[in-house]
């Protein structure tokens, strides 16, 4: 039985069955849609390498969040183009061609056994890149069983553990209740984070970003993190929230909060990661309707993604 034919695939667990075009919280049909692919050079260091991560951005989403970024993709009926999964395959090996060391799959979660049958048929005819998966960590352990063997990293959110912050920000309040199943599945596969020798991170990094007025809620994530996490997975800590909606652009945490932040860093031991800068400005807000969506020099797009467009 396919995943696709009740799904729960997510936390949501709508049990429809996609594959006869009903529809859950994701508002997808079994059928892949993705919004953009290409080299990214805006993920951390070890991730983007000297050329950027090879990213496939996947339409849809789960988990509908008041302030995502890519809400022009993610929301309801968002923008984005039907692929098949020779298409896909095809499209990942594509990047491999541009030089990238990793292929980075960003909010695949309602797409995982479409994209694990793409992985398979594309390592069959030679890709050999680190996989990982960029993800906002809303996924259910059946979800996360089928692709977990196909990962070589996991960059994964750690939103927040405050039940009300998830309902304001996350758009559900089921995120803060399913977000520890999903750490605790992760704590027993065991993976240690590490960077090999080609300087690529493996394992799990975990990224939190600061949201506004809340800066209890991420000193509850850092604690978490100290006790439960920090022995085998990595931090990234971001501090610049953006509202796509343009209504507060940045929502910068004062020079007094940021070195609050690092001095708790210190105090709890936290030392294996990434901090985002205080005074990084630039808008991470992109526009999937443009072949280059992101900023100048960040970005540059996959020309059989381009083919796949305009056919």
């Amino acid at each position: 039985m396919s995943p696709y034919e009740a799904c729960a695939l997510c936390p949501h667990r709508c049990l429809v069955n996609r594959l006869e075009g009903e529809r859950g919280v994701c508002n997808e049909s079994s059928t892949v849609r993705i919004a953009w692919a290409g080299l990214h050079r805006g993920e951390e260091p070890p991730i983007s390498g000297e050329v950027g991560s090879g990213m496939i951005f996947f339409s849809g989403c789960p988990l509908h969040c008041a302030y995502c970024q890519n809400r022009q993709i993610s929301s309801r009926n968002g923008y984005g183009m039907e692929i098949g999964i020779e298409e896909l395959s095809t499209l990942m090996l594509a990047l491999q061609g541009m030089g990238t060391k990793t292929l980075n799959l960003v909010t695949g979660t309602h797409f995982i056994p479409s994209i694990v049958e793409a992985l398979i048929g594309a390592k069959q005819k030679g890709l050999t890149l680190d996989v990982v998966w960029n993800s906002s960590g809303f996924e259910s352990i059946e979800g996360l069983s089928l692709i977990d063997p196909s990962i070589d990293l996991y960059l994964i959110d750690l939103k927040t553990l405050d039940e009300g912050v998830s309902s304001r920000f996350c758009g559900s309040v089921r995120y803060q209740r399913s977000i520890l199943r999903v750490y605790d599945y992760l704590i027993k596969k065991g993976r240690n984070t590490f960077i090999d020798e080609d300087g690529l991170l493996k394992g799990v990094l975990v990224r939190h970003l600061l949201f506004p007025g809340e800066p209890a809620a991420t000193e509850e994530v850092l604690r978490y993190f100290a006790d439960h996490l920090k022995e085998s997975m990595h931090l990234s800590l971001m501090v610049q929230f953006e509202d796509p909606q343009g209504m507060n652009r940045f929502s910068k945490v004062s020079q007094e909060e940021y070195d609050r932040l690092l001095e708790l860093l210190e105090e709890l031991e936290i030392e294996n990661g990434f901090v985002q800068e205080i005074e990084d400005s630039i808008s991470w807000i992109p526009d999937f309707t443009q072949d280059e969506p992101f900023p100048p020099t960040f970005s540059e797009v996959c020309p059989y993604f381009l083919e796949l467009k305009r056919s």
